[in-house]
């Protein structure tokens, strides 16, 4: 996978303002496009389409203070048919216009050329086991949240605050699944959300596919499926946090197994507010 990702960057590069069949790119390593889109966003703390974004506007900002005379064919040579669209990305970028660029030679943010290297971690083993469900339902209290990388979402908080502690009873009650009890479980996030992009987020347990679900409940369908249950513990929300960014650069790399699409879903088996023992199910095929 780190040797795809590499060939990938030098694929970003080389395409310059051309389209990128990732799809086809994909293919050709033997992976799929949303496994490349997952793991590239979790080792390089940005989407693919960001990064993307990035590197254009590095370099269009370079031959504007350089001194282009052209703006529409600086947005060419960079992928855009409009020097309005060209000047919108440039300004979200670089925070001043292609024209100011251009006349006082920045300022001007770098994006330098990612390379992905592999380091000897793994010290700790990692506890995960690969199980087969057949096709879930999820039912409980859905609301729309901003997805964040670090710390603890306020939103969701907010949430799971709202729900009365009877409502908590019924839902356990309710569990008649594989993973039984309380579940926190984030609807497939695109492979290219950037923080703040709009998520479904569940709070629910998860019932057999024939079941009866309450008419006050949202549900959730998941796709029969390989999943892979990684179980960690420590001080919550940084543990599932490093838990998350541990399957990217320490298990996919190491094992035969990619993300397929599916949710998240974290089943906490310990909580205490401050510390957590939870396993994460990740749904995943072979590679």
């Amino acid at each position: 996978m780190i040797g795809t990702l590499n060939a990938l960057v030098d694929r970003v590069e080389a395409a310059a303002g051309d389209e990128l069949d990732l799809a086809d790119f994909a293919r050709s390593h033997g992976t799929t496009e949303y496994h490349l889109r997952r793991m590239f966003s979790a080792l390089a703390g940005m989407p693919l389409s960001e990064y993307i974004r990035r590197r254009r506007m590095t370099l269009a900002g370079a031959e504007l203070a350089a001194g282009a005379t052209s703006l529409i064919d600086v947005a060419v040579r960079h992928g855009y048919g409009s020097v309005e669209a060209f000047g919108r990305a440039f300004r979200a970028v670089h925070g001043i216009a292609p024209a100011d660029a251009r006349r006082d030679g920045g300022p001007l943010r770098t994006q330098p050329t990612l390379r992905f290297r592999l380091s000897v971690e793994g010290r700790s083993p990692m506890d995960v086991t690969i199980t087969t469900a057949p096709e879930l339902v999820i039912v409980g209290h859905a609301v729309e949240v901003p997805l964040i990388h670090e710390g603890v979402n306020p939103q969701i908080q907010e949430h799971i605050a709202g729900i009365p502690a009877e409502e908590h009873a019924r839902l356990k009650a309710l569990s008649d699944a594989e993973p039984n009890g309380i579940l926190a479980v984030t609807g497939d996030t695109p492979p290219n959300a950037p923080q703040g992009t709009m998520l479904t987020y569940l709070h629910g347990v998860s019932v057999p596919p024939d079941a009866e679900v309450p008419a006050d409940l949202d549900a959730m369908r998941v796709d029969a499926g390989a999943w892979a249950v990684f179980t960690a513990s420590g001080p919550f929300p940084e543990t599932l946090q490093n838990l998350w960014a541990a399957t990217a650069t320490e298990w996919f790399p190491s094992n035969p197994w990619r993300l397929r699409p599916g949710p998240s879903i974290v089943r906490y088996l310990e909580f205490t507010g401050t510390s957590a023992t939870c396993e994460l199910w990740l749904a995943v095929e072979p590679a």
